[in-house]
């Protein structure tokens, strides 16, 4: 069997970080039991060699350095004669304090050695044994439960009365302990005589002169430390003080401190100093991991933590050695046997000294191997069978002590077959308060700093979330909010930390597997069924009335050697899986509900603490924090902060104070920031969602919670971290987009207040909470639900702004480059919806005003809000380079300069209208804009959708501008030449930014804008032909303008089929034009040639009239339809495409012309005819013309036809000249 390395070296009392595991495999007896054993810390100094004493020395005289503190000896020397006679109920608890890495987790049993020992032993033993176990995670602590020592302190304390009625129930009362007898005390003098000569070197028994005493005593010790520090082979560095501390613990005569202690909370940044939190007196005693060796041994598959105090001894051939003394008359029995056995297995030793004497005499030492202690004469027993009842017990009393924070009893009586376990937290609360039980308090501690220790680890592994919040609930199941207030403020924390609000929903599902625990979770709230195994050995249906208080039976102890009689069917349980939110709400809530527990019991502490003596702020909490308070910016971000809050509401300068009377620096008062800021967290999540879903007024009530939590914060912090300004204007960002999207959505106003005005039971009592610390109306005017549209667009641009202003004066717009562009994209986006409704007012007075002439003080007032707004936002937008939303500003300031020239038209009669200088100015104004708002574009392609409307308002305001100088030529001012000019050039610029070709939504918009443009031009250059005397080269190049746009403006409207009328009148000028033409003519071909084309002309409206007819029809089945159908319509509703008072007149115009050309073809051809003789192709034209003309005039005499009929003679007649003309077109050609 090979040594530990550093089996007796100093380590620190926490070990973060394990050693590799180093241990040995032993073979005893031919059967094989594995067994390592790791030492996590010793106190002990290196192993010296013992002092082998010689023969006849007579051990009943006592040796010169007796019953001294020894550093070689530990407490083993002072304890075996019962000085510290007093058991220690929590020695396991010091241990797993110290330990706190492995509770819960990889460890099943934390205990005493002497304990474990007693346990292995029951099937051998008649002593009676009596143990408490807890269950931590999957960690099972036993203790001794010393039942004697516990009645007594009850006849003195008047506690615990229920446990000994039941106990003398359950026991016959008759029994008492037995007193030791003087043999007793005899054999256990000489044991510590006996270690003190071995440690003493000298072997002599003569006493020291009672001078050297003292002299004696401090260098066995000192030297011992000193020797330590120098060579021991640690495995990790201990400090000075830390050694210092735990040999100064040693001395009896130094009170131990109660050692409770708080341990980390997630957010901690760096290790705070611990220091004690609770002084329970009496239950501080046992708390101390006061053990010289902590080991942690594995036995086959069991993991233990074990600490010993057995003296080890180095030197010679063995590195290390037990040391015991024997009656040589007396031979060794099983249970001796199996106590030395399981000392040197747990302590990694591999021999056994055995010092034999004869009624205190020295007679002879002997050397036993570790692996021969089973097998020596009259203590043989099999180590498989004792793997068999560790792995029984084990798996017994994780099968059955389920409830976590519960105290279990294992009981044994004396001499008794039957083990049994009861739950002894159920039978106190059943009578009396659970802190009568005095292991209440160390469990919840310990629940309290598991769960601590695995928050610091929580970002690593998310799959522990349900086991932290497991432990929390339980802690805070055992704990009482009058005494332990901030262990129950800080659990809440805890458990509201383990909610991420900021994570993604699907997260919830995936992140937190339902069993994804370990192999042996644990339920804290599942009421346990009675398990039992395959052979029904759990059953105690057959037991006496008194016994259906235990938990569970073991009939016989025989059984706990049947391999694997008792199988562990404690798995994992669902009930520890973290919950799964099926919401952002649900999370949220469950967020709140932790903080206003966590919240109360603040509060209720600090109304107890306000009729004590103040508490010493210097005094450090080890809470452990992330201290908002002391890691704040620079000291001008407070001014700055405290300005701005002045600036928008009611904040009162230097008000960084608790009206509740919390001391800066106390625990609650760091307790509470960290609570509100989480309150405010989750309320901001819940608005989110809210906002999500459509749910504004809701949306608007928890941001004015966030928003409120956020003021009590800033009254009670005196500086605030960047993280906490940078969520401040997420705040006040979110805020700004709820109350434009209340503004946009007015018509659901009722249902938004209802919303709005709703509150929980839960918020309630958080802002009563809030209230205690402030008034909470710094952020009212943000958060309002107001009915006036133009209020709430104000107040949503001044949460922008005041977000703006946060990153702004506290330099976080570097740090948060993503928040800095959003809340200036929203300040821009806010500043264009203010922009547009003042636009829309000014528009909507505008149309009202009918008799006044001159422009209102109102309108000049709304323009000029709107424009400051528009510029406003443009510079938003610009600044952070978003060109595509600065050209859409551009485009509506660009609207605003129209709608500024529209006010500005005349309202007198239309014969004295003119174009105005204001109109032109303005529209100038608006072309300059939307010619910027391209320039800002650059090209198509940054956003084909706002390029194209781009152009469109461009054009729209080009034509617009023509058509007025066209229509109210302003000749007062300018000659008709220049005019013509400057609507030409209009018309033009407006035909470029007229997009005919790209196919969209709006391209058949766009032809008819293009048609109607040519149409203009053809009829200007027209008009001007007429009326102009004079340059014949000016003549001819209007005529030719002319033409040209007559024909472009007819290809356009062909494109159209919604645009009969403008089609035909399109030709009928054409023909007009045709006409005026030929009445300059002399020379008849000309006139012919003339006259067939205007004839081509109106032959070609043959589809227009077409169009016309098949909307009549239409128009017609329909009025059949509805009055087959009993509605009463009236004839003259005519289709929405057809005006009829408009086909009408047109319909009389072409027949009037096509009269007119039909007439004077006849008489040209008729005259060319006798002229030249002869029958051709002309004469058959004639004949055409004459039947159709002799047709038309018949047609337009009968007043009595229908506007159908009309047309469709029209279109049989066209019917009739179109093969001819085709012909006799060609022929004169």
């Amino acid at each position: 069997m090979e040594e530990l390395c550093g089996l007796g070296a100093a380590a620190p009392l926490r070990a973060d970080a394990e050693e590799p595991k180093q241990g040995s495999v032993l073979f005893l007896g031919g059967s094989e039991v594995k067994s390592s054993a790791v030492v996590k810390y010793s106190s002990a100094p290196p192993q010296a060699a013992f002092a082998r004493l010689q023969e006849k020395t007579d051990l009943k005289l006592p040796p010169a350095n007796w019953l001294r503190e020894s550093a070689k000896l530990g407490p083993a020397g002072t304890t075996i004669l019962g000085n510290n006679k007093k058991s220690k109920p929590f020695s396991s608890f010091g241990m797993a304090y110290d330990f706190i890495d492995s509770v819960g987790n990889d460890v099943d049993v934390v205990s005493d050695s002497e304990n474990i020992k007693k346990l292995l032993k029951i099937p051998y033993s008649k002593s009676h044994v009596s143990m408490a176990v807890h269950r931590i995670g999957r960690t099972l602590l036993l203790d001794e439960l010393d039942i004697q020592e516990l009645f007594m302190r009850s006849s003195q304390t008047g506690d615990w009365t229920w446990l000994k009625e039941f106990y003398q129930r359950l026991i016959d009362q008759k029994w008492q302990r037995k007193k030791k007898s003087k043999e007793h005390w005899y054999q256990k003098a000489i044991l510590s005589k006996f270690l003190y000569y071995s440690i003493n070197g000298d072997g002599a028994a003569q006493p020291v002169p009672s001078t050297s005493k003292q002299h004696q005593d401090g260098p066995v010790s000192g030297e011992g430390d000193e020797a330590g520090r120098a060579s021991w082979p640690a495995p990790f560095e201990m400090p000075s003080s830390l050694s210092e501390d735990a040999g100064a613990s040693n001395q009896g005569s130094v009170p131990l401190e109660p050692s409770y202690i708080v341990g980390h909370v997630a957010s901690a940044p760096k290790e705070q100093n611990l220091t004690t939190l609770f002084n329970d007196g009496e239950n501080g005693q046992g708390l101390k991991n006061d053990f010289v060796r902590n080991i942690l041994w594995t036995f086959e598959d069991i993991h233990m933590l074990v600490g010993s105090n057995m003296p080890i001894f180095g030197g010679g051939r063995y590195p290390a050695v037990s040391l015991r003394l024997r009656d040589n008359n007396k031979p060794i029995n099983v249970l001796t046997g199996i106590d030395y056995w399981l000392d040197n297995l747990i302590c990694n030793v591999p021999e056994l000294v055995m010092c034999f004497h004869v009624n205190g005499i020295v007679q002879k030492y002997e050397m036993i191997k570790t692996e021969d202690i089973p097998n020596l004469e009259n203590s043989n027993f099999s180590t498989k069978v004792i793997k068999d009842i560790a792995q029984n017990i084990l798996s017994f009393l994780k099968s059955n002590c389920t409830k976590e924070g519960h105290t279990y009893w294992l009981f044994k009586a004396s001499g008794s077959d039957i083990v049994k376990l009861y739950d002894l937290t159920t039978l106190c609360e059943e009578t009396e308060d659970k802190y009568q039980n005095p292991f209440t308090m160390p469990v919840a501690i310990l629940l309290y700093k598991v769960a601590c220790n695995m928050m610091l680890k929580k970002n690593q592994n998310k799959k522990h979330y349900g086991t932290i919040r497991t432990l929390l609930l339980n802690c805070l199941k055992l704990l009482d909010n009058g005494r332990h207030p901030q262990i129950i403020a800080s659990a809440n924390y805890m458990l509201s930390e383990l909610f991420q609000l900021d994570e993604p929903k699907k997260e919830d599902s995936t992140d937190f597997p339902m069993n994804g625990n370990s192999d042996e979770s644990y339920s804290e709230e599942e009421e346990e069924m009675p398990d039992s195994d395959e052979n029904g050995s759990f059953s105690n249906s057959s037991d006496p009335p008194d016994d259906n208080k235990a938990v569970a039976i073991i009939k016989s102890v025989g059984e706990l050697s049947v391999p694997e009689k008792y199988k562990s069917v404690h798995r994992i349980r669902p009930s520890c899986a973290f919950p799964v939110c099926h919401g952002t709400e649900e999370r949220c809530r469950l967020v709140l509900n932790y903080v206003l527990e966590g919240l109360k019991s603040v509060d209720s502490s600090v109304k107890k603490e306000g009729d004590l003596p103040a508490a010493d702020p210097s005094t450090p909490i080890p809470l452990k924090y992330e201290d908002e308070s002391t890691s704040g910016g620079p000291e001008c971000l407070e001014k700055q902060m405290a300005l701005f809050l002045d600036k928008m509401g009611s904040f009162q300068k230097g008000k960084h104070s608790s009206q509740s009377g919390m001391i800066p620096g106390s625990w609650q008062y760091k307790m509470k920031l960290q609570l509100i800021l989480k309150s405010s967290k989750a309320y901001y999540v819940l608005s989110d969602a809210a906002m999500i879903l459509q749910k504004y007024g809701r949306a608007l009530r928890y941001i004015k919670l966030a928003l409120q939590c956020h003021d009590t914060y800033c009254c009670l912090c005196a500086s605030m971290l960047p993280e906490v300004l940078v969520f401040l204007c997420q705040c006040l960002t979110l805020c700004g987009d709820i109350q434009l999207m209340l503004a946009q959505n007015a018509s659901n106003r009722a249902a938004y207040l209802e919303e709005y005005n709703y509150q929980t039971k839960e918020d309630q009592e958080i802002l009563h909470s809030l209230h205690r610390e402030s008034r909470c109306q710094v952020f009212a005017w943000a958060t309002d639900l107001s009915t006036d549209l133009e209020c709430q667009l104000s107040v949503s641009c001044k949460c922008y702004e005041a977000a703006y202003e946060i990153l702004l004066f506290s330099n976080l717009k570097n740090q948060n480059p993503e928040q800095h562009i959003q809340v200036l994209k929203r300040m821009g986006n806010i500043r264009n919806e203010i922009g547009v409704f003042y636009m829309n007012q000014a528009a909507a007075v505008q149309t009202e005003r009918v008799v006044s002439k001159n422009v209102s003080t109102t309108e000049q007032q709304l323009w000029k809000k709107s424009f400051s707004c528009f510029e406003e936002g443009i510079q938003n937008f610009e600044s952070i380079d978003d060109a595509t939303n600065a050209a859409l500003l551009l485009c509506n300031t660009g609207r605003l300069m129209r709608i500024c020239a529209q006010a500005h038209c005349a309202t007198e009669g239309d014969f004295k209208r003119e174009f105005s200088p204001e109109e032109a100015l303005y529209y100038n104004k608006a072309i300059d804009y939307y010619l910027k708002a391209l320039r800002s574009l650059g090209r198509r392609d940054v956003h084909p959708a706002v390029w194209d409307s781009v152009n469109w308002e461009l054009s729209t305001t080009y034509f617009t501008m023509a058509t007025l100088q066209q229509d109210y030529a302003p000749l007062s001012r300018k000659a008709q030449e220049q005019i013509e000019k400057e609507v030409s050039e209009a018309m033009m610029k407006s035909l470029k930014y007229c997009d005919v070709d790209t196919v969209s939504a709006r391209q058949p918009l766009c032809q008819y804008r293009a048609a109607t443009i040519h149409h203009r031009l053809a009829s200007m250059y027209h008009s001007c032909l007429r009326n102009q005397v004079g340059d014949e080269h000016l003549r001819k190049q209007h005529r030719i303008l002319a033409d040209l746009h007559y024909s472009k403006a007819v290809r356009l409207f062909q494109l159209l089929k919604d645009a009969p009328c403008e089609f035909l009148r399109v030709q009928l000028e054409r023909v007009a034009f045709a006409e005026f033409q030929m009445a300059s003519q002399n020379s008849s071909a000309g006139k012919l040639k003339t006259l067939f084309g205007a004839l081509d002309i109106m032959v070609k409206t043959k589809g227009a009239f077409q169009l016309i007819r098949k909307e009549l029809l239409a128009e017609r089945e329909q009025i059949s339809k509805d009055q087959s159908s009993a509605e009463n319509v009236s004839p003259n509703d005519s289709s929405a495409g057809l005006n009829k008072e408009e086909v009408l007149k047109l319909l009389s115009i072409f027949e009037s012309r096509m009269s007119f050309l039909l007439l004077q073809s006849i008489k040209l051809l008729t005259s060319t005819k006798k002229k030249i003789g002869g029958i051709n192709e002309e004469e058959v034209v004639l004949k055409t013309n004459k039947q159709v003309y002799s047709l038309l005039l018949r047609a337009t005499a009968n007043k009595s036809v229908t506007l159908l009929e009309r047309i469709e003679v029209i279109l049989n007649l066209l019917e009739q000249l179109t093969p001819d003309t085709e012909a006799s077109n060609g022929g004169i050609q």
